[in-house]
């Protein structure tokens, strides 16, 4: 049975965030159960969305139909209108999947609307500063941790410039790949190092 990861879109989204996870999710090499699952868009509505990038993405679903029930993560990428507060409705859409056991990965500017959301004031987590996040209302300073990703009861949060990290931060918590696969990939990908891809071609061999 295929499960769903929900990606999150709207206009001014950070293509480069969200493009080795979601790559990976829908590509069944290397992983433990190849096609479990697939990745499907959900905006504020159904009209289409322009990235950062200029690329325009229609959405798959409706934020008001997202029921956490129907989903194995939430995946929210930072924009410009985190900033903004425009983006409000998926982080209280969070706290539903929080709530509900159900994880949810937040990068970049997305950390922002958690924070005004009240979702990081008792969890571990990063952003790209403790100061930007206490800028969007945070009281969670002592829970703050300088890292690329941090993982804390479900809630994924990372840094804008470690979108690598988020990706394996987001692949251990849907648990696609065997520890040892993990390591390789992020040999390849998140170090540069050639070994990961020797590494990761044994695999199929």
């Amino acid at each position: 049975m295929t499960s769903t990861v929900h990606v999150a879109v709207y206009d001014t989204l950070a293509d480069w965030e969200i493009g080795h996870a979601t790559a990976h999710i829908n590509d069944p090499q290397w992983q433990i159960e190849p096609g479990r699952y697939r990745t499907r868009t959900v905006g504020a509505t159904l009209e289409p969305v322009t990235t950062a990038g200029g690329l325009r993405i229609t959405p798959d679903l409706a934020l008001a139909d997202l029921e956490p029930s129907d989903s194995a993560m939430l995946i929210l990428p930072g924009a410009g209108t985190w900033l903004t507060g425009d983006n409000a409705a998926f982080a209280a859409k969070a706290r539903v999947f929080l709530d509900a056991g159900v994880p949810v990965a937040a990068i970049c500017g997305a950390t922002g609307g958690l924070a005004a959301e009240g979702l990081l004031d008792d969890r571990h987590h990063t952003s790209n500063a403790p100061e930007f996040v206490e800028a969007f209302g945070s009281k969670g300073t002592d829970l703050y941790r300088d890292a690329p990703a941090v993982t804390d009861r479900g809630l994924i949060t990372a840094t804008g410039i470690a979108p690598v990290d988020f990706a394996r931060a987001i692949f251990t918590e849907l648990d696609l790949y065997a520890p040892d696969v993990l390591a390789s990939w992020h040999k390849l990908y998140g170090l540069g190092d050639p070994a990961g891809y020797y590494e990761l071609a044994g695999t199929d061999a």
